[in-house]
Formats: C-alpha cells, sequence, structure tokens
C-alpha cells in the first residue's frame, strides 16, 4: 500500500468517529500543554535568577570567614578558633596582580532618623571599591571616598528610595542623619538598582566599613568581594586570594568561591529543577498514552471484518500493521500540535497577564514533546496493531 494511501486511510479512520478522536486527541493535547507550559515556567525561573546574580559581572568573588567543610562561622554567638575578616585582609587583598577592586562588607538592620522622619533599613558598611566590585552607580553626590580605615569618616550613602522616604524631593546633600547613637553626614544618593531575588536594593544606606564595626559591635567583617581583570581565569584569582588570606591567617580558615563556580552550580539546580517540572507534565502524556491504547483497542474490535476483508484481498500482514500504527502515530500528531499550540498560548498569555513573572519557553523542550508525543502513539498503537495483523482472515469475516 502506498503511503499516501495508508495516510488517507488512517485520516479516514479518525474522523470516521469524530467524538472519540477528539477525545483521545484532547488527552495528548493537554499531556503536551502541561510539559509546555511547566518547562517554560521553569526556563523562566531559570534565565531570571541567572540575570539576577549576574548583574553584578561575573568576575566577582566572595570571601566569607570559616572554611565551609568544616561548619564554616558561628553567627550563633558559639566560640570559634575561626579568624574574622579583617578591613586590613581587604588591603592586602586590593594589591595582588589582577585585581580591580575589593571592597568589604558589614551589614545589620537599623532604625535610620533624618529630616524628623524614622526608617528601618538595611545599612551597609563598605568601602570606596563597592561601587566597581557591584557594578553601581551615584546619581547625586558622590560615594564614599577612599581614606584609612581606621580614620573613616561618619558619612553615609542613601539609596534612592530610602532618600525619598526620609527627604522626599528635597537635596539631602549636607543633611545629618542618626543610625543608633552614631551621627553621619549625607554625602550622595546611589542610582536606581531596582530588586534582587525580592530583595530591594534602593532601601539601603552606605557607611564606612569601620563604622559599621563599630556600630553593629563587630570585631571582623561579614564578607569581602574581590573583582578581577576580564579574561583572566578565575581559578588562578582565587588561588592568589588563598595564598594571601592563609599566610596571613596561618591557615585556610575562610571559603572562597567564585561568582563563576556558583553560577555554575545555580544553573544545574535550575536545570534538573526544569527538567522535574517538565517530567512532572509528562505524567499527562503518559495518561494520553493510555488513551490510545483503548481506543485503538476498541477500533480493532469494531474494524474486524474491515480487517479480514484487507487480508483476503492480499493486504500483508505487515501492511496491517503499520495502518493501525499509523493510525495512533497521526491520533498523537495531531494532539501534540493541538497540545503545542496550546501550552505556548497559555504561557504567553500567563506572561501578558503577570508581567512580574519570568516565562521562555524552551524550543528544544516543546519539539522534544512532540517527538515524545509520535513515540508515544508509535508504542500505545503496538499492541492493538499486533492483534489487528494476527487477526484470522476466515474469522475475521465471520465476525459481527
Amino acid at each position: 500500500m502506498l503511503l499516501a494511501d495508508a495516510s488517507r486511510y488512517a485520516l479516514q479512520a479518525i474522523t470516521a468517529h469524530r467524538l472519540r478522536s477528539l477525545l483521545t486527541l484532547l488527552g495528548i493535547a493537554v499531556g503536551i500543554a502541561a510539559v509546555i507550559l511547566l518547562t517554560s515556567i521553569g526556563e523562566g525561573v531559570h534565565r531570571f535568577v541567572l540575570a539576577e546574580f549576574s548583574q553584578f559581572g561575573t568576575n566577582v568573588i566572595g570571601i566569607s570567614p570559616g572554611k565551609t567543610k568544616t561548619g564554616g562561622s558561628h553567627p550563633s554567638g558559639i566560640p570559634t578558633t575561626v579568624r574574622p575578616l579583617t578591613l586590613e585582609d581587604t588591603a592586602a587583598l586590593k594589591r595582588l596582580p589582577y585585581v580591580t577592586g575589593a571592597t568589604p562588607t558589614v551589614w545589620g538592620n537599623s532604625e535610620v532618623q533624618a529630616n524628623g522622619r524614622l526608617r528601618r533599613t538595611t545599612v551597609y558598611g563598605v568601602d570606596a571599591d563597592f561601587l566597581p566590585v557591584f557594578s553601581s552607580s551615584v546619581r547625586i553626590g558622590r560615594f564614599l571616598p577612599t581614606e584609612n580605615a581606621a580614620n573613616a569618616r561618619a558619612l553615609i550613602v542613601l539609596g534612592s528610595k530610602l532618600r525619598d522616604e526620609l527627604f522626599g524631593t528635597a537635596n539631602p546633600l549636607g543633611a545629618r542623619l542618626r543610625i543608633g547613637g552614631m551621627h553621619f553626614r549625607v554625602i550622595g544618593v546611589m542610582a536606581p538598582k531596582g530588586q534582587f531575588l525580592g530583595i530591594d536594593l534602593d532601601d539601603t544606606a552606605f557607611i564606612p566599613a569601620a563604622r559599621s564595626l563599630e556600630l553593629y559591635n563587630r570585631d571582623g567583617l561579614m564578607e569581602i568581594h574581590v573583582t578581577y581583570q576580564e579574561g583572566i581565569p578565575a581559578a588562578r584569582v582565587a588561588d592568589a586570594v588563598k595564598t594571601v588570606l592563609k599566610t596571613r591567617h596561618g591557615r585556610e580558615d575562610f571559603t572562597v568561591v567564585t561568582q563563576e563556580d556558583m553560577l555554575k552550580t545555580l544553573s544545574n539546580i535550575l536545570d534538573i529543577l526544569t527538567m522535574a517540572v517538565g517530567a512532572l507534565g509528562g505524567i499527562s502524556l503518559v495518561v494520553g498514552g493510555v488513551g490510545i491504547v483503548t481506543i485503538m483497542t476498541i477500533s480493532v474490535a469494531e474494524r474486524t471484518n474491515e480487517i479480514g476483508l484487507l487480508v483476503a484481498l492480499g493486504a500483508p500482514r505487515r501492511a496491517i500493521l503499520n495502518l493501525f500504527l499509523g493510525e495512533s502515530v497521526v491520533l498523537a500528531a495531531i494532539g501534540g500540535a493541538l497540545g503545542l499550540a496550546l501550552g505556548v498560548g497559555i504561557a504567553q498569555l500567563l506572561h501578558l497577564a503577570l508581567s512580574d513573572m519570568p516565562v521562555h519557553t524552551p524550543w528544544s523542550f516543546a519539539l522534544g514533546a512532540l517527538v515524545m508525543a509520535a513515540i508515544i502513539g508509535l508504542l500505545a498503537g503496538v499492541l492493538p496493531a499486533r492483534r489487528a495483523a494476527r487477526l484470522d482472515a476466515i474469522e475475521a469475516l465471520r465476525a459481527e
């Protein structure tokens, strides 16, 4: 039998029972749509998270006190022999080859009072290298100056949202501001940065790290962030950082994490998440496959006389097998195409309705889902098709 004739035969068999075929198509379509919708959301979240971390650049290295494999630092206050990171450590790292900046980091949550208003916000203790390290900029005034850490002046730079909350549209430069029992002078306002994984980067304030250590009564830094020249391997810079700090501390009682390694690990985790949600949608495809088995089994039972006539006219068993396999594959393929359109459409409508929700349809998954639908149709049709091909011509013609 020619391919064109076989295709026409399969389509006629499908259209002969429109309602039954439609229900089978919907079973496959819902499965494909579920796979595409879930993977679109998963891939969208994947890209969103990576973009959030990448906005600060990919040539960043973070150093925190405590060795990860030995349990790290003890923020709960339990006594530890881990030597804290210091401002002197930061100064030593600034002098390394290929390093373009290093900034200490100490943060806490405090009430900030100015202009007769009070607001609780996050206060970061950093230094002048904060801007190049975190790819930030100042909109009004200037950032913290480069000066001796031990004699850092009580200066403060406000995030754009904090400025609006405390001063409105008034110029805050030169104004006095109180945090706890310490007074600061405003010298600048940061350019808006937006959100980072739900954290408002504009509702912040920046003061010298030495003042932050005093404000929060800490004896060491929470982190040091280092940036290095583009094109230099991260591992080379990380090794140099470890060498300097081990020399200063006497042992490796700190943890070094490169942005490159963190993004790679994060990407692997998010890839697994995307595949997992896609697999959940794939359960619907299996259900659709069961529907095809049921429908094709009923079809073979109803068309026994027709099969007997084909065999009596000389149709080989392989042709009978291929006819019913083709019918199940056509059912699955049409359902897959319908599901593809449905899944992509719903994903785009979801993105339009909820613009904050990251949605991105990975076409590799979409094409994979279509191929999977065809394979499921092929596998689901094997048993009914084999049963049809094995029918005895005389017995099939006698069947009512």
